[in-house]
């Protein structure tokens, strides 16, 4: 556990603490042996404002919330915990975690991660207090496992995005993500994605563009197997790739953006000629997309006549 007390911590915050102007959003689930870790980074920030970690423990069998407890009880101004007792799934602790949040801008970092740049968050707000056409900051990471940092380890983007960029679900180290809290509610589709982040990003896309920030160290990406997405099979990770591009369908089609809803029409399509040998794709897409959201992508995308035209 970090050694500064609270007071230490809020010595330089300037307003009101109990209106914070970043909150720092981290979910857990079976992260005994990471979460010191990123608590610790998050409790380093040096800035001239107030935040708050708002923290999300998903009824982790193993010891992640007596520690969560014990670093509440030392920084009780700063951390807001949230200890479930049932587990209710990753989505759905995601966005129950960033609806707690009170700040003018949300911080994402889950609690296998970790950021090495104690001036992080500062950065990340003077960008955007200072260029309003901009809703996101991110920086680039490193990646690491038991071994060590993994040479020449492939993260998101580490160039600036525009809104079609963020439309598209361009993924963005979200560990790294600082943006505006501008979100009031999120949609029925985002419940059905299973890659909440790039979703996010699409949301965020009505409000600005995303600015890559080269000056803060990168943070710390684990990548372990109780990871959401870091070490599972990739014959997974294309159906949860395939979740979040039906789930985006349906948005950008009940929003009526036509360029971004025949884009993933077509990432659809390929998906679904990839698929073909793989029952586990298929019959798990079916299962957790449901069937009335399922059809209602089918008669969005009409599958049968863009396969047609397609293949012709």
């Amino acid at each position: 556990m970090i050694k500064k007390t609270e007071i230490e911590i809020m010595q330089n915050w300037k307003g009101d603490i109990s209106k914070p102007v970043v909150s720092i959003c981290s979910i857990t689930y079976n992260h005994e042996n990471f979460i010191e870790e990123a608590l610790d980074s998050f409790l380093m920030q040096e800035t001239g404002f107030p935040f708050e970690i708002v923290i999300d423990d998903d009824c982790s069998p193993d010891g992640t919330a007596n520690i969560i407890r014990k670093y509440e009880e030392k920084f009780p101004h700063i951390i807001k915990a949230n200890l479930r007792e049932k587990n209710i799934g990753v989505m759905k602790n995601f966005m129950s975690n960033m609806k707690r949040a009170k700040g003018k801008y949300i911080a994402l970092c889950e609690g296998d991660d970790y950021w090495t740049d104690n001036s992080k968050l500062q950065k990340q707000v003077d960008f955007l207090e200072a260029n309003g056409e901009y809703v996101l900051t991110y920086t680039s990471v490193e990646g690491f496992d038991e071994n060590g940092l993994i040479k020449n380890y492939e993260g998101g983007a580490e160039k600036d995005l525009d809104k079609y960029n963020l439309q598209r679900a361009t993924p963005i180290n979200s560990l790294t993500a600082c943006f505006r809290n501008v979100i009031i509610d999120f949609p029925d589709e985002m419940k059905f994605s299973k890659i909440g982040d790039l979703f996010l990003w699409a949301l965020l896309s009505e409000y600005g563009k995303g600015k890559y920030l080269a000056d803060i160290l990168p943070s710390r990406y684990r990548l372990h197997l109780g990871g959401i997405y870091s070490k599972i099979p990739q014959e997974r990770r294309s159906y949860m790739r395939f979740t979040l591009n039906s789930a985006l369908l349906s948005y950008h089609h009940k929003n009526g953006n036509k360029e971004a809803e025949q884009y993933f029409k077509k990432l659809i399509f390929l998906s679904f000629l990839s698929s073909f040998n793989s029952t586990f794709i298929l019959v798990e897409s079916f299962k957790v997309l449901k069937a009335r959201l399922f059809f209602k992508i089918y008669r969005i995308s009409r599958i049968s006549k863009f396969f047609k035209k397609e293949i012709v």
